[in-house]
């Protein structure tokens, strides 16, 4: 998958579609706007229109250059006026008023509609919502191939910029081991006190002052690492999704369903993503997986970025490669590869040019794993499933990310679960079905089977 940095500058500005611009991704994608000629924002959609007006102003948005309007054929004039329309009903997202629709609600629902209704109106999508994405991506890029129009993974975001990355190493012609991204929130060793952090929560992990080197025993080191930091709850939903989006472009599957998580500096990467059979963590090549940055005060982020693990081949090569900087595995038959970081809307406008490029060649999504939910605990008939928090977590299910063969076709995915009940109840550590919940948007299960299907064999 590639994404055109170099598109040719389309002869006026590209009218741009925003759903969700209230949110943190709206105002960094907009903020971005405001210096670019190439496009502009031609409608604003979002439930919260005077927190969309505080934003705008915050923003420096001229109140001249933007109107809330409540009718369409408000927002057509408002439009051709070369100004922006805000709205609150999606009833008014016209498809004559805007060429491409970036769709960042977060919300499955809402979501799956918002780019399902652009693309039956011929409309390119830049799909932010890696929950949407996730679960009916599949579906909605053979359906923008049918209507013959572009859909994507939005740059900025780690799905996206990991694709990009994996694009350019198959390009040079390196074999790929492994891919990732660093969790979302570094963990922070303080040698001075003993205390480690994470985001705002603390803990005093004095044990981390022996393992910051990986030693000759990488296992029992992330172990160790593991067990001082048990504080923390360092996996997500958000992780996991972000994967799943990962896997469906490019067929690299987790070595295990609930990943392995290690804890890791930068350079240890190429080590601790070999193949076991070299000392490190993988049982198969062709793995997708997320790592936790251990890192000290005033040492650099690797602020949420991806990651690629290639084999080396040439020794020469890399041991000059070394000698420069790069990460490379002690017994030399690894590297890593890596960009550290993912700056949310500041990249989107490079979707946007890509989108409306006639010379982007399509990629084919499938799906090859399906993110679902396992029970952490036993529960009740009649509990409620809903998706809250930053990271988009249900209370007492855990994420897992399967390959889709060695998932059974009743296996409901993981965002599929929000908004429903339990119809009956479900023992800690069994997978969720849609046969246990009442409440199923049908639509979206109609979407996510459809994706199933067209990825052959996976049934």
């Amino acid at each position: 998958m590639t994404y055109a940095h170099t598109a040719p500058a389309p002869s006026e500005p590209i009218t741009v579609a925003l759903t969700g611009a209230s949110g943190g991704f709206g105002r960094t994608f907009l903020a971005q706007l405001a210096v670019i000629p190439t496009m502009r924002p031609s409608i604003l959609v979002d439930l919260n229109l005077p927190a969309l007006s505080a934003l705008l102003d915050d923003l420096g948005y001229d109140r001249a250059t933007w109107q809330i309007v409540d009718s369409a054929a408000d927002v057509e004039s408002v439009v051709a006026d070369g100004r922006t329309a805000l709205i609150s009903d999606a009833a008014l997202l016209v498809p004559s008023s805007y060429r491409v629709l970036v769709e960042a609600t977060g919300n499955m629902r809402a979501g799956f509609a918002f780019a399902r209704q652009a693309l039956d109106a011929e409309r390119h999508v830049v799909m932010v919502s890696k929950e949407v994405e996730s679960l009916s991506g599949v579906f909605l890029s053979e359906l923008a191939r049918e209507r013959g129009v572009s859909y994507q993974p939005g740059m900025g975001d780690q799905p996206a910029n990991l694709l990009a990355l994996l694009s350019w190493v198959q390009a040079v012609g390196l074999e790929v081991v492994a891919v990732g991204k660093s969790s979302e929130y570094d963990l922070t060793y303080d040698p001075a006190t003993g205390m480690a952090r994470q985001l705002d929560v603390d803990t005093h992990a004095p044990a981390l002052g022996d393992l910051l080197e990986l030693g000759d025993d990488l296992a029992a080191t992330l172990a160790s690492r593991h067990e001082a930091t048990r504080a923390f709850k360092r996996a997500a939903a958000a992780d996991y999704c972000e994967m799943a989006v990962v896997s469906q472009y490019t067929g690299f599957t987790p070595d295990v369903e609930t990943m392995h998580y290690p804890i890791a500096r930068p350079d240890e990467l190429a080590d601790i993503y070999s193949l076991r059979e070299h000392g490190g963590i993988l049982e198969n090549s062709g793995a997708t997986d997320v790592f936790s940055m251990l890192r000290l005060p005033g040492e650099a982020s690797f602020a949420g970025g991806e990651f690629v693990i290639v084999k080396t081949h040439d020794a020469e090569t890399w041991r000059m490669l070394r000698g420069k900087g790069h990460v490379v595995s002690r017994d030399g038959r690894y590297a890593a590869i890596f960009h550290p970081y993912h700056l949310m809307g500041i990249e989107t406008p490079l979707s946007v040019l890509s989108a409306v490029d006639p010379h982007r060649v399509a990629a084919e999504p499938r799906q090859h794993t399906i993110l679902s939910g396992r029970a952490e605990i036993d529960l009740a008939a009649g509990t409620a499933l809903t998706v809250a928090g930053h990271h988009h977590e249900i209370a007492g299910v855990a994420p897992v990310l399967r390959a889709t063969p060695e998932t059974a076709p009743n296996v409901a995915p993981f965002y599929l679960l929000g908004g429903c009940t339990l119809s009956r109840p479900v023992t800690a550590g069994e997978l969720l079905t849609i046969d246990d919940l009442d409440g199923v948007d049908l639509n979206l299960w109609a979407a996510f089977q459809a994706g199933r299907a067209l990825s052959g064999g996976t049934e």
